[in-house]
């Protein structure tokens, strides 16, 4: 299963988030093979507002199911109407798709009204309720938006997953898991967590600039950035990065 994966839009109906959004959707349109599916790990809006949900959904659609989840920028009722074509709601937005035979579990971990992230009681519940009702061979994947580790830059890691180790004994009893997918740094990067690969996208609007390579966080000239990632039938997930020109 090939699934390209992207985050952090931050559309404001600026030219500019425009531009590199839709910059990145024709790149994937255009592929020889398009991937199975598109992930996209939060902050689809900057501002929450029903315009900009319009806008991405606009942006964002393609040939390929298109899986999304929020982030701290985001707001839920207006993501539900906009986006989704639900009724507004403040509930956390969770939502399971199975893709060639893997299910993904896109997980609201936002706060509303924080940077920070949680995966809140109810969320974990109806994580372990969908995993546990998965057949014992079928592989999953996991994605929210902060990431549940730090990333060893003051910024992202002044606004991870807060209790992540609720999140750690979730996967402890469920194997089927084969990796963790975020987003929220605006860096490429991967760790671990829980024994998994932890993979973070990269950012559409601008790149993290990284403690040793400059003061200033945002480095507004780097191309939007993009993740591939192959999960074979060993469960192994193999990732690839590419920026889109």
């Amino acid at each position: 299963m090939l699934l390209a994966h992207i985050s952090d839009l931050h559309l404001d109906g600026s030219e500019r988030a425009t531009r590199r959004a839709t910059r990145v959707m024709d790149h994937l349109r255009a592929l020889p093979h398009p991937p199975d599916a598109l992930l996209v790990t939060g902050d689809i809006a900057d501002h929450g507002e029903e315009a900009e949900y319009e806008e991405a959904a606009r942006i964002l659609s393609a040939p390929f199911p298109v899986l999304t989840c929020p982030g701290n920028h985001d707001a839920r009722p207006a993501y539900r109407k906009a986006l989704l074509g639900q009724e507004p709601d403040d509930g956390p937005i969770n939502q399971a798709h199975h893709i060639d035979g893997t299910a993904i579990l896109m997980c609201d971990s936002t706060i509303p009204g924080s940077d920070q992230g949680l995966l809140d009681t109810g969320t974990l519940a109806w994580m372990d309720t969908e995993l546990t009702a998965l057949p014992q061979d079928t592989p999953a994947l996991i994605a929210f938006h902060q990431p549940p580790v730090a990333l060893h830059h003051p910024l992202p890691d002044s606004y991870m997953l807060e209790e992540p180790e609720r999140l750690a004994d979730l996967l402890a009893a469920h194997p089927q898991v084969a990796a963790v997918l975020t987003g929220h740094a605006h860096t490429a990067a991967a760790s671990t967590f829980a024994a998994r690969p932890l993979i973070v996208g990269p950012a559409v609007t601008w790149t993290l600039r990284l403690p040793w390579e400059g003061d200033q966080a945002a480095d507004r000239d780097q191309p939007p950035g993009l993740a591939f990632h192959i999960l074979d039938d060993t469960r192994r997930l193999t990732t690839h990065y590419r920026v889109v020109i």
